[in-house]
């Protein structure tokens, strides 16, 4: 007999009367399901970001005085709004998470799905009408505040028309943020639960894979930080529509407070980006050097410690604002700290790979470019969290520079690169490996030529955020050398993506359950994963990353994925 729990679990996936078409898709709570509906919408978005932010290098390929103009001045704030949305709170924030940390951390650990399967489809309806709310927000209402919403840009007034009906733009925005973050909040309460009350037998919390490891860090700070920022952002939309100051100066508010407030969120919004790329890098490298992960529980308190002390140093971004020398000091000390772990994970993966079997898969090459770009985009940290340096860095190119050496060429190359080592388990189809290669090539040199001459730019004292620039030699040529990166960048993102949409619609089918040789536990399933997962209840009497007890297993056919040796 099953018991009642049981019954209510089977009945909470099968009892929808939606059994075929769109509709059983958005309806399901199949966690698998949930994680290819995220990727579909995310990736959609980040192409239409990717555009975005390509017609804005154009535009600032010569300076003007040559009379070139691609974009008009008063659009520009909205091009550049656009872009930083989508790819912050439409792609980047909730990308790993959302889409792999939903399909394979019950894998991972043995579960059959999440602790809550109806919260996790609510947490996707939440992401979608959000987005869509945000992009209409800027298309139509012309938003111009930035993805921080910093007053005084939120102050403005703005109009959008919806079916003849005005709306104020900036609360709209600001309600679809709102929005956006509840579905962040509710991911994170279902991921640590999950990960608390339903991994299988035997596995303890030092048994579990770095990549579930890194998405529980991440969820606690999902959970912590989004609803200060979400407070911040209401508090916004009622000091518009009510003669209340909390951060507009002429109702006696403080626009100083909204950054302290919208940092203590953003900045741990650094980590909730990254960490799980981190985690993907730690499942790529040992798989694809068939060896041990290099110090598996220092990496693992190493995800923790970035979490905790990353919540702590969020003033960084406002050593100019004037604030006393002794809590810039503080901040300035804490950036520093964080480096330490994060350093450790850099070793490690560096350690793994010595002496190692490697293939250059394509996910082991996103995962390598990971590890450079991160480790520049690291360094370039500690100048500005560097008092003196930041002085003359801040709002510069420099800084945006920084910011994508972090999120793109780490984050978003982790979970490309984490979407290539799990395509054929997530779809049972096999992608183009020649393909996919000269797609990461056009990427890896096209960012780094794109963002270098950036760093040079913000030395030189190029200001972010500008229309243009004035005709000055050094800026004509970085700016050119730029622009040329970004066309190559932009080549190698259509690549990666046709790869992906060309092995969905004409791929080779697969049903090879461990073609990587991987050792840990999603791999040991069907490809692709059925309903629920695994057919047996496990048990788990060996580390995650022991490749010498799983060639054993395979060895002696006691693996699932024997048949792969």
């Amino acid at each position: 007999m099953e018991s009642s729990a049981t019954v209510n679990y089977l009945n909470s996936h099968t009892s929808s009367k939606w059994t075929k078409g769109f509709m059983s898709w958005f309806m399901s709570t199949d966690h698998k399901r949930i994680g290819i509906m995220y990727a579909v919408a995310m990736f959609s978005f980040f192409f239409a970001a990717v555009l975005l932010g390509f017609i804005m290098k154009l535009q600032k390929m010569y300076p003007a005085s040559s009379g070139w103009e691609i974009i008009p001045a008063e659009m520009y704030g909205s091009f550049f709004t656009l872009h930083a949305i989508i790819m912050i709170f439409l792609f980047i924030v909730p990308g790993a998470p959302a889409i792999l940390g939903n399909f394979f951390l019950p894998l991972q650990i043995g579960a059959k799905d999440v602790a809550f399967p109806r919260v996790n489809l609510l947490s996707f309806w939440l992401y979608f009408f959000g987005a869509i709310m945000a992009v209409t927000g800027v298309l139509l209402g012309g938003a111009d505040t930035g993805w921080t919403f910093t007053p005084p840009y939120s102050i403005n007034t703005k109009t959008i028309s919806i079916f003849g009906i005005a709306f104020d733009s900036i609360s709209w925005m600001l309600t679809a943020a709102f929005i956006l973050g509840w579905g962040t909040i509710l991911t994170g309460i279902n991921f640590i639960v999950t990960v608390h009350r339903m991994r299988t037998k035997g596995m303890t919390y030092f048994k579990m894979p770095l990549f579930t490891w890194s998405i529980y860090a991440t969820s606690w700070l999902q959970v912590l930080a989004t609803p200060v920022v979400g407070i911040t952002l209401l508090m916004i939309v009622i000091e518009r529509i009510m003669p209340v100051g909390f951060f507009d100066p002429s109702k006696g508010g403080d626009p100083i407070l909204f950054q302290h407030l919208f940092w203590i969120y953003s900045h741990p919004a650094v980590y909730i980006m990254i960490l799980p790329s981190m985690g993907l890098v730690s499942e790529i490298i040992p798989t694809n050097s068939q060896k041990p992960i290099f110090g598996y529980k220092s990496i693992a308190i190493a995800t923790c410690s970035i979490a905790g002390v990353g919540y702590l140093l969020w003033a960084h971004h406002m050593f100019t604002t004037g604030m006393s020398d002794f809590a810039a000091i503080l901040f300035s000390f804490l950036t520093f700290f964080v480096a330490i772990p994060t350093a450790i994970k850099v070793f490690n993966w560096t350690a793994t790979l010595y002496k190692g079997s490697i293939t250059l898969t394509p996910a082991m090459l996103f995962a390598l470019s990971f590890i450079f770009n991160f480790s520049i985009g690291g360094l370039t940290g500690m100048f500005l969290g560097s008092l003196s340096t930041d002085i003359h860095l801040h709002d510069t190119d420099f800084v945006v520079a920084h910011f994508h050496y972090t999120m793109f060429g780490g984050a978003a190359f982790g979970l490309i690169g984490g979407v290539f080592h799990y395509f054929s388990k997530m779809f049972g189809k096999m992608y183009s490996m020649k393909w996919a290669k000269i797609g990461w090539g056009f990427m890896f040199i096209g960012f780094n030529s794109l963002y270098f001459p950036m760093l040079l730019l913000g030395y030189y004292g190029m200001p972010r955020r500008y229309h243009t620039y004035p005709d000055i030699p050094i800026f004509n040529q970085l700016q050119m050398m730029s622009t040329l990166g970004s066309w190559v960048l932009v080549t190698g993102v259509v690549v990666v993506l046709w790869v992906w949409i060309h092995a969905l619609l004409k791929g080779k089918r697969t049903s090879e359950a461990n073609p990587w040789n991987s050792s840990t536990l999603e791999w040991q399933t069907a490809t692709p994963p059925t309903l629920f997962n695994f057919e047996e209840e496990l048990e788990i009497t060996r580390d995650p990353y022991d490749y010498e007890a799983f060639r054993v297993e395979v060895k002696a056919g006691t693996s699932l994925g024997a048949s792969n040796d």
